[in-house]
């Protein structure tokens, strides 16, 4: 691998012009694609065959008035007033005839001839239903039904929104996630030493982010893509696109600085040949892992995986071309300066506080170990709790009209109207004489059970061949009880069997509940793939079969402290105020899965990084504990600087409004900080010095049938300079001045 890509970048630099011009021309192209042409880009998160979505599906299919987006309007009089006042009920009536006439109205329920009302009147809601799906209700409707409240709210009534057609889109770029990028921008200056260095990773990543992304939007045309996916994508490309370009350029500049007589492009195909193979199989581990979501079976998980993936695809690609041309454009000005030496004071040489941990670890290897791992499994100790869930509108900024608006309805009707349920009975096979009884036998069963608060009346279509029932539950979307609920009310389906009929227990918080399980019932496969993928491409890499259990086990206790964190923080409700996370709640059902794959690919990352150094001072010296001293010295503040920036793009999604976004930065950057700075960075180093020379061992038959993937660059022709003057004068006459 290093002796091709030592060869391709020797040619992306002798053609730099092209390569640039290549880059920029796609750029052009496929930006102009992804913001001219682009799907709608979806909120919900279904997946076909889970109960819930079969009555969906059904309710479509024969009872499309039942299936339509809903926004319900929240009414809420002044403290010691109420909506039944002459005054407010005409504002409100008013309201509600005009909204009648909104484009794609179906049906408006009005509060004082419903009922809809708290015991006190003062709170109150009217279910506005669209024709269309609640995806497809579009804003200039929602806008609409807002100017007709206008004269209610002009009367002092409080009027918030809620409903099925009120999901938020997922919005990114808020000051935060600038925040974050700036960050990356200083550690990058830090390490490199230079600021047009520094720039360099941020200006080829944002080439790839912006292709990736846009790209994304592009197949949205005829794709479903939520917009989890597109965030995604963006946070994970523009992390791996700095620290894959960092890697290289770091590379180089050390090159230079130990070699002042290298030549330029010698050193840049150097640091693709070596750095680059890391960096190429690092980035295909990231790759592999999140393609591996359509393991899962989960449509908008594996969109989700491989819009991410096809980012950081070209993150790779960029790496080992788009950067060693610019490198070649920039030329000796990215070289060094020497380092002159200041009277009285001693100078230090690069990677002394790497030396200086590295030997620190590696003096009492077991005693880290142990400490080590013990701090990691008491951190994962609260993910013995873990519950998984979709959020609901608690979940919503306060200030949103969404958080509102589940405020007042648990305020007028308790906290379980906000979990109401919708049990879809299809009779078309029950004998005509016997659907009355059938239906109304199941009403009375439900209403027995002891966390049903109400049930409704049944609603039946055109044809009576399926019934609806509403059932309110006496507990919240997100209590535990209702889960369980959820469970027994289904239990009722083999009597409705018996009779002829078919029972669903539907509504956004069983589509939760069930969107749960199906991916609780994946992780456990999912994990087994990724950890029998650790062990092949680690073996492949390394030629050793200790490392790779090693880094398996790392990877562990990375996932496991990473989601203990993440559930004490979202799920127990520790840190909400910094962290401006409005109510505990489940873990997003999906956050485990994607975290696994994610962290697993970027684990991977900093074990190629630090672990080819150490082998490949190990085959140069053969000796065992000075290789894994020297890895860390050499690799330890690169792979420090990318996992600090990695952290702190993640982090800078943490206060996005989006609460499946907040969680995920959260996790990936805890993640990212636990697994570098506490298995990378410490425990490996320590295992490693208690292996020695074991580390590197492998059966020969084994070493047999492996290929050789040199990822050290060992293979690499013998170091050239430049053939005389008049060709280095012409090379530094072809660079690009810097201002």
């Amino acid at each position: 691998m290093a002796s091709r890509l030592y060869a391709w970048a020797r040619l992306a630099v002798t053609r730099r012009r092209r390569v640039i011009g290549v880059w920029l021309l796609l750029l052009a192209v496929v930006g102009g694609l992804g913001i001219t042409v682009h799907g709608k880009v979806a909120s919900d998160f279904t997946v076909p065959g889970i109960e819930s979505q079969q009555a969906q599906d059904l309710l479509e299919e024969k009872f499309p008035d039942a299936a339509g987006g809903v926004i319900r309007v929240v009414y809420a009089a002044p403290k010691g007033a109420t909506l039944t006042e002459a005054k407010t009920e005409a504002a409100i009536e008013a309201g509600l005839a005009k909204a009648t006439g909104i484009s794609g109205v179906v049906q408006v329920t009005d509060p004082f001839k419903a009922g809809t009302m708290s015991s006190d009147k003062r709170i109150g809601y009217a279910d506005i239903r669209f024709r269309q799906a609640a995806a497809d209700v579009p804003q200039t409707a929602k806008d609409a039904l807002s100017s007709a409240m206008a004269q209610v709210r002009k009367g002092g009534v409080e009027v918030e929104y809620g409903g099925t057609a009120m999901k938020p889109q997922t919005k990114v770029g808020g000051p935060a996630e600038l925040v974050g990028v700036v960050i990356a921008l200083v550690i990058l200056a830090l390490t490199l030493g230079s600021l047009v260095a520094a720039g360099l990773p941020l200006l080829t990543a944002v080439v790839g982010v912006a292709i990736g992304v846009l790209g994304v939007k592009f197949v949205s045309t005829w794709v479903e893509i939520t917009g989890t996916s597109t965030v995604l994508a963006l946070m994970i490309g523009l992390a791996v696109g700095i620290d894959y370009a960092l890697f290289i350029i770091s590379r180089h500049r050390e090159q230079l600085a130990d070699d002042p007589g290298m030549d330029v492009e010698e050193s840049i195909a150097r640091a693709v040949a070596t750095a680059g193979s890391a960096v190429v199989f690092a980035g295909a581990t990231v790759i592999i892992a999140l393609a591996a979501l359509c393991a899962t079976g989960i449509p908008f998980l594996a969109v989700m995986g491989l819009s991410a993936a096809a980012t950081v695809l070209i993150a790779v690609l960029i790496a080992v071309s788009l950067v060693p041309a610019v490198l070649g454009a920039f030329g000796e000005r990215l070289r060094p300066k020497p380092r002159r030496p200041r009277a009285g004071r001693r100078e230090r040489t690069p990677g002394t506080w790497g030396l200086a941990w590295a030997r620190t670890v590696t003096r009492r290897p077991l005693i880290v170990l142990l400490v080590g791992v013990i701090a990691l499994l008491a951190l994962a100790l609260p993910a013995r709790n873990l519950r998984l869930g979709l959020p609901s509108y608690a979940s919503d900024p306060t200030t949103s009209t969404q958080h509102r608006s589940y405020d007042l309805l648990t305020t007028g009707f308790g906290p379980g109207f906000n979990a109401t349920l919708v049990a879809v009975v299809e009779t078309k096979d029950i004998p005509a004489g016997d659907v009355t009884a059938t239906v109304t036998d199941l009403r009375t069963a439900l209403a027995e059970d002891s966390d049903v608060a109400a049930v409704s009346q049944p609603v039946p279509n055109a044809d009576k061949s399926l019934f609806v029932m509403a059932v309110v539950p006496k507990t919240g979307p997100d209590d535990r009880a209702t889960t369980d609920m959820v469970g027994r009310l289904r239990d009722n389906a083999p009597a409705v069997a018996r009779a002829g009929g078919t029972l669903y227990i539907a509504g956004q918080t069983a589509a939760a509940i069930d969107v749960a399980d199906k991916l609780s019932g994946a992780l456990p496969g999912f994990v087994a793939i990724i950890v029998i993928l650790a062990l092949i491409l680690l073996t492949l890499a390394f030629r050793s079969l200790l490392v790779p259990l090693k880094a398996a086990v790392g990877f562990l206790l990375s996932v496991a402290a990473a989601l203990g964190t993440t559930v004490w923080v979202f799920q127990y409700g520790h840190l909400n105020g910094p962290l401006a996370i409005p109510s505990a709640a489940p873990v997003t059902s999906f956050l485990p899965v994607l975290l696994i794959g994610v962290l697993f690919g970027l684990a991977m990352d900093y074990e190629v990084f630090l672990v080819s150094r150490m082998r490949e001072h190990h085959e140069n010296t053969r000796d065992p504990q000075q290789a894994v001293v020297h890895g860390v010295a050499r690799s330890g503040r690169v792979v420090s600087a990318a996992a600090l920036i990695m952290a702190a793009v993640f982090a800078g999604f943490i206060f996005n409004e989006d609460p499946v976004i907040k969680s995920i930065g959260f996790a990936l950057a805890v993640g990212v900080l636990i697994d570098a700075f506490v298995v990378r960075m410490t425990l490996v180093p320590a295992a490693m010095a208690l292996l020695g020379r074991r580390a590197w061992s492998l059966p020969r038959w084994l070493d047999r049938a492996l290929p050789d993937a040199d990822i050290e660059g060992a293979n690499l022709p013998d170091r050239t300079t430049p053939k005389n003057e008049d060709e280095d004068k012409d090379a530094e006459r072809s660079e690009v001045p810097v201002g």
